[in-house]
């Protein structure tokens, strides 16, 4: 593998000095790929417009074809970061008007592509503030094939078109996972919440590994609901990336509403609990029952 500068007219960050991420990685059997430290794009997904696609310029790499807003990540720079910073760059995509659903990577060794599936969250108008691009356009996802596309990305819109209706939704019995682990729970239930619900948070903040939720792509970012009751209603996590539920009532009752109204947005539905008698409660709605072990050993 060698790393090589670009050329003139070659892609090139729209403002301020070069990254050093901003070279050419050429395999021994010359393929070159864009991108020192990998490269990353985001499919953002409009539910009434479609998918957000670039019309790339003539003189770019695969010129006058349809892809997605992307380039070059920087070093250390996480593929999520890197796609959402590059679409912004690219087409004035505002970071928080998506949320994060799950990234598929391309992996070949010497270099990757991470693409970064997003729903539109705030409905935005996309900006071209970047040379490389002739057009921005919201594209119905059954038009997409209809277009000249990026032949990288046509040979990934099959995968990515599939997993589009998937939605997952995680929902955790709190209870029944710290009375799992011997923290202290039984001295101080609002402590003991409030950590568990803190790292459910990071773990939903940096993904779920496809496989743990018997998905295809790499890692998704689902929907996350912690239920509390009792005397560990009185948590007060730092955990901005998931839900916290306060049972009015039993816990295993406000799961299961949970549940019930997961079921019409959300597909898989994972509820963790090894409560047996909650498990056939959540399963005849639909859900899939993991053990707190499958939690934990998440979480680190």
């Amino acid at each position: 593998m060698t790393i090589e500068p670009p050329a003139p007219g070659e892609p090139r960050r729209p403002h301020g000095p070069r990254d050093p991420g901003d070279a050419w990685v050429v395999a021994p059997t010359g393929e070159r790929y864009w991108g020192r430290f990998g490269a990353a794009g985001l499919l953002a997904l409009d539910p009434a417009r479609g998918v957000l696609l670039q019309h790339r310029v003539s003189w770019s790499h695969f010129g006058d074809t349809w892809a997605l807003p992307g380039g070059a990540r920087h070093e250390g720079e996480s593929a999520r970061d890197g796609a959402l910073r590059e679409s912004g760059e690219e087409a004035g995509v505002p970071t928080d008007a998506v949320r994060a659903r799950f990234e598929s990577v391309l992996d070949l060794g010497i270099w990757s592509y991470s693409t970064l599936i997003a729903d539109v969250v705030t409905p935005f108008e996309p900006v071209i503030s970047d040379p490389e691009s002739v057009a921005l356009e919201w594209v119905p996802v059954d038009r997409v094939t209809q277009l000249p596309l990026h032949p990288g990305f046509a040979a990934a819109w099959p995968a990515l078109s599939a997993a589009l209706e998937v939605r997952p939704a995680i929902v955790v019995d709190v209870a029944n996972v710290m009375g799992s682990v011997p923290d202290g729970w039984w001295k101080d239930r609002a402590g003991s919440a409030t950590r568990l619900a803190t790292r459910i948070s990071r773990l939903a903040e940096r993904g779920v590994d496809a496989e743990r939720l018997d998905l295809s792509a790499t890692r998704w970012f689902p929907r996350v609901v912690a239920v509390l009751e009792g005397q560990a209603k009185a948590a007060d996590p730092a955990a901005p990336a998931i839900e916290v539920r306060r049972a009015a009532g039993e816990g295993d009752d406000e799961i299961v509403e949970v549940v019930r109204d997961l079921a019409a947005t959300s597909s898989p539905v994972v509820v963790v609990t090894s409560d047996r008698g909650l498990a056939a409660r959540v399963e005849e709605l639909g859900a899939t029952v993991q053990g707190t072990r499958w939690l934990l050993d998440q979480l680190g």
